[in-house]
C-alpha cells in the first residue's frame, strides 16, 4: 500500500493517540520450572510498573492500586518516553528503581508497550540479579508495522519512539538479538481495537497498535489474549486480575478464562477513560 499524504496523516494521527508502541485465548508455550510464589503483604518484594509512551506513572495508578488490594506493595516509576533515546530512559529508570527500591528484596514488573521494552534493555545492561516475576501488557517486542508506515514521519514520535519498527535495527529486534528472556515473563495481548485503519495496516489480530504474535516473545512462560484494545489495557479488570495472579502463582487463571463469558457484557470489562485520564499516546 502506498502511503500518501493523507493516510500519513491519519496513521500518524492514530499512532500519537494510541502506541508505545469473544472469549479470551490462551497459548501456553513450553512449560518452565516456576519460580517460589511472592508471599503476601511481603515487605521484601515490591512490584514495579512501567507505562508505555507518551504516558506518565499516573497511568499505572489503577493498576497498582489492584496489586495493593491484593496485598502486594507497588510503585509506578515515571520517566520521560518522548524525548530521550533508549540509554537515556534506562539511567532515569535505573535512579527511580534505585531511589524506591533500594531497600526491597525481589522486585517484580508489570509493564505496558514501550515499558516492556525499557524493562528488556534496563535487565540486559544491569543484569539485576532481584527480578522476580514480569508480566507485560501488549509489548512490542517485534516492533510495529505502523512505526514502518510513517517513514520519517515516525521521528515525532520521539528518539525511541522511532525506534519501535519492525526493521532489523529496531530497539525490539535488537534485544531480541540476544536470545530468550531469562525472567519469568507472562504477556497479555489485546485482540480489540478501536482504530480501523491501524488494524487494516497492521497483519492478523491487533489491539489497535500492536499484533498479537509482535507481543509473543521466546522464552515467556506463559501467554493470554484478552479482548482489551491497547491504550486503555491496563485500565482492564480482568487484565489486571490476571495480572496478579500471574506475579503469585508464575502462570495465569485458566480456569477462570475458560468459565467466563467476557463477550456477553457482564460488566467485568473496564476497557474505557477512568476517573484518572492521562495522555493516551499509547
Amino acid at each position: 500500500m502506498k502511503l500518501t499524504p493523507t493516510i500519513a496523516w491519519c496513521v500518524l494521527g492514530l499512532v500519537i493517540a494510541s502506541i508505545g508502541l469473544a472469549s479470551a485465548v490462551r497459548d501456553t508455550p513450553a512449560a518452565q520450572p516456576p519460580s517460589a510464589s511472592p508471599s503476601e503483604g511481603s515487605v521484601s518484594t515490591r512490584v514495579v510498573m512501567l507505562h508505555g509512551l507518551g504516558r506518565s506513572e499516573r497511568a499505572m495508578r489503577r493498576m497498582a492500586r489492584r496489586f495493593e488490594s491484593e496485598g502486594l506493595s507497588s510503585q509506578p516509576v515515571g520517566y520521560d518516553s518522548t524525548s530521550q533515546s533508549l540509554d537515556e530512559i534506562v539511567d532515569q529508570v535505573d535512579a527511580a528503581i534505585v531511589s524506591c527500591c533500594a531497600e526491597s528484596g525481589e522486585l517484580h514488573f508489570v509493564t505496558h508497550s514501550l515499558g516492556g521494552i525499557v524493562l528488556r534493555a534496563w535487565v540486559a545492561r544491569e543484569a539485576p540479579d532481584r527480578i522476580g516475576r514480569v508480566v507485560m501488557l501488549s509489548p512490542p517486542n517485534h516492533g510495529s508495522v505502523l512505526v514502518d508506515r510513517l517513514g520519517g514521519w515516525a521521528g515525532v514520535l520521539g528518539p525511541t519512539g522511532r525506534r519501535l519498527g519492525t526493521g532489523a535495527d529496531s530497539a525490539p529486534n535488537a534485544l531480541n538479538e540476544l536470545g530468550p528472556v531469562n525472567f519469568d515473563l507472562g504477556v497479555i495481548a489485546g485482540n480489540r481495537s478501536f482504530n480501523p485503519l491501524s488494524s487494516w495496516i497492521l497483519e492478523g489480530p491487533d489491539d489497535g497498535t500492536v499484533s498479537v504474535e509482535s507481543a509473543k516473545l521466546p522464552g515467556m512462560r506463559d501467554f493470554l489474549v484478552l479482548p482489551s484494545s491497547h491504550s486503555f489495557m491496563m485500565y482492564d479488570r480482568e487484565v489486571a486480575r490476571q495480572a496478579v495472579h500471574f506475579v503469585r502463582h508464575g502462570s495465569f487463571d485458566p480456569i477462570a478464562l475458560e468459565s467466563e463469558d467476557r463477550d456477553a457484557g457482564n460488566g467485568d470489562q473496564a476497557d474505557e477513560p477512568l476517573a484518572e485520564p492521562d495522555s493516551t499516546s499509547e
